[in-house]
């Protein structure tokens, strides 16, 4: 028996967070200017859309108490969890440089707009110090915290903020909008849990919340976290000619994710709940922007919390980190609903990111085009593919109404009319766009040599995308370059020009992950994948939270099936009380569990409690530590283990994405 293996692979469970992402930025060697192509189409923007238009700028500044601390927030290891100052290069009511799309150049001013604020008369938010917003309501005996950032060391800096200008409340609920980390990892800089335990506080969820915030990002996490990493521009140091925000909020901070179970949990649409006084009338919104999703209507407030479903943006119905595609007819449906419920006497919409919208002619209309703008994109990427336009041929051909397009709330800063569009195709159609030519195509490295060779050779290929690229056409020549850096990755001369032209896609880019996708795509061509400290993302309270179910499905995603493929096994785990027993077999390349079981034939029987696996993930403690401490017990075949063990791959963060 190897000890020390057997910990590193129960370490594998651990849960990936992807959108927080404590990694070193890093300059951008090699950067250059904005070519005249690239300034010409951003001056022309100018004339496009309606800049004069500083109601954005009203809204976020309206109800401002207090800035934001300047100090840095650390970590216990004096890691820098978050940096006030770091986006201080973008001056509202500046021109954009010539480097940043004019669109996500004021997207960024905006969002950089932080501070306490007052919605209304007890109703607050924190802005700017995380990717999302933090809502405290005052009610009778306290308030209620809505959403409570991404790390503890975030949310315990926003508490102390609104104490020192509201005074000390004392925290009797706390509700979780949706399932993404950024709404709920920050719960224990704001609350004990002790209190929640005794019911001095409590947490508020929509179903389903605990299975979907533990899940979502663990199957695929190590490749989510990669490319995460591309999304939140976590590489690229904050300037012009890097990160200058995400268009949901400036960046994610890097600290502590925490999680604490819900002790009420929301379940059906109509469902009113009194919450320290305040009358709360919700309503279900599952498949929107999260699997568990919910917005609600406060009745003393004459207010709607809209949770992530209406923003000053075009959302994502597809991240590019990679996730499961989101329903955006279902999403204009619950606007609708939401129009429907409560529009009639409404007075203030307010979000998880972003700013408040006040007065009910201006929420109606907000909502009634972030209605359009989802089904709009359902509908008519239907109708071009019943006309038998493919994927990319939709994207290409697509144009919101006039209506839509120059609405500053329609704008693509975090999703775009692209990405989202292609999305709907494939949610509805799936991968094949239906021509047999493309059923089964060459992998990426076999292709590219193929069109290499095909084009004359490598030479001849960058004779001409250098001419495209003096003429502006960077979209085509990173395409072209690409095959020859996946045919011959040690191309110099490619590489770098691929970088010019993603760059130069980077500095039009009005997303901001299509930005920062691009300018890290161009910083590891240029200077190569540099591997710095990967993120930790088994969160111990998210670890705590997973099912063995969890647990067991993702150790089989390790499973290298082609080395196990005639392998067989059986395995007995014993989790006592708290996990109960399970049956493993391996059979196949594949490794299945039965709950509730266990083997008369098992090759080895494990017998350990849940709070002992969760050290173990953690890295707390190693089994062997375990094992004499005589809370694991090993018995049958260590070498029917052993072997096993052997079967498991482990995951490179660093895996390449720009090369092969």
């Amino acid at each position: 028996m190897k000890p020390n293996k057997l910990v590193s692979y129960l370490a594998l469970a651990g849960v990936c967070s992807t959108s927080l992402m404590s990694l070193p930025a890093i300059a951008q060697d090699g950067a250059k200017d904005a070519t005249v192509q690239t300034k010409s189409m951003n001056d022309a923007l100018y004339g496009q859309l309606p800049f004069t238009d500083k109601t954005d700028f009203a809204n976020a500044h309206k109800g401002f108490i207090a800035p934001l601390p300047t100090e840095l927030i650390k970590g216990k290891q004096g890691n820098i969890i978050w940096d006030p100052q770091q986006y201080a290069f973008i001056k509202e009511g500046e021109k954009a440089p010539a480097t940043v799309n004019p669109s996500l150049w004021r997207q960024s001013q905006l969002i950089n707009i932080g501070g306490l604020f007052q919605v209304t008369d007890g109703v607050y938010q924190i802005r700017n110090l995380d990717l999302s917003n933090m809502t405290i309501m005052e009610g009778k005996e306290g308030i209620t915290v809505i959403d409570p950032l991404v790390s503890a060391e975030t949310a315990k800096v926003g508490m102390d903020l609104y104490y020192k200008n509201r005074g000390k409340r004392p925290v009797v609920a706390v509700i979780y909008t949706h399932s993404h980390v950024d709404h709920y990892g920050g719960v224990r800089g704001v609350v004990d849990e002790a209190d929640v335990k005794s019911g001095k506080v409590k947490v508020y969820a929509p179903a389903g919340f605990m299975k979907e915030a533990v899940s979502e990002n663990i199957m695929a996490g190590n490749a989510m976290s990669r490319r995460a990493s591309y999304m939140y521009g976590n590489l690229l140091k904050p300037d012009a000619k890097g990160q200058v925000g995400a268009g949901l909020g400036t960046t994610t901070s890097a600290g502590t994710v925490t999680l604490i179970e819900p002790t009420n949990y929301i379940t059906h649409t109509g469902q009113k709940e009194v919450i320290d006084g305040l009358t709360y009338d919700f309503m279900m919104a599952p498949g929107s922007e999260a699997p568990s999703e919910m917005l609600w209507y406060v009745e003393e407030k004459g207010m709607i919390e809209a949770a992530e479903d209406v923003t000053h943006t075009l959302h994502n119905t597809y991240s590019l980190r990679g996730a499961k595609i989101r329903d955006p007819l279902a999403w204009s449906k619950y606007i609708n609903d939401v129009i429907a419920r409560w529009g009639g006497k409404a007075d203030i919409i307010i979000a998880q990111h972003h700013w408040p919208t006040w007065g009910n002619e201006n929420v109606v209309k907000l909502m009634k085009s972030q209605r359009d703008m989802y089904r709009y994109i359902n509908d008519q990427t239907l109708r071009m593919a019943n006309q038998g336009l493919t994927r990319d041929e939709i994207a290409a051909n697509f144009k919101l109404p006039s209506g839509l397009e120059k609405s500053w709330a329609s704008r693509g800063y975090y999703g775009s009319v692209s990405h989202d569009v292609k999305a709907t195709y494939v949610f509805y159609l799936g991968w094949f766009n239906g021509n047999p030519a493309t059923l089964n195509e060459l992998p990426p490295i076999d292709a590219a040599k193929k069109y290499v060779d095909y084009m004359g050779g490598a030479d001849a290929i960058m004779q001409k995308a250098k001419a495209d690229y003096a003429q502006g056409n960077y979209r085509w020549v990173a395409q072209v370059t690409n095959n020859i850096v996946f045919a011959d990755p040690n191309n110099k001369d490619a590489r770098n020009l691929e970088a010019d032209a993603l760059e130069q896609m980077g500095y039009q880019a009005e997303s901001g992950p299509w930005r920062n996708f691009y300018l890290t795509g161009a910083q590891e061509l240029r200077n190569g994948v540099v591997k710095g400290a990967t993120p930790n993302t088994a969160s111990p309270d998210t670890v705590k939270a997973m099912s063995p179910e969890m647990f067991f499905d993702y150790l089989a995603v390790h499973i290298n099936g082609e080395k196990a493929a005639n392998a067989q096994a059986v395995f007995n785990v014993d989790l006592g009380a708290d996990g109960g027993k399970y049956k493993l077999e391996l059979e196949n390349g594949v490794l299945n569990h039965s709950a509730g079981t266990q083997a008369s034939n098992a090759d080895a029987s494990i017998t350990l409690n849940r709070t002992t696996l969760n050290k173990i993930i953690l890295k707390e403690e190693s089994l062997k530590q375990a094992e004499e401490k005589g809370d694991v017990q090993i018995i049958g075949n260590h070498a029917k283990l052993d072997e096993f063990l052997g079967y498991l791959d482990s995951f490179d963060f660093w895996f390449n994405i720009v090369t092969p």
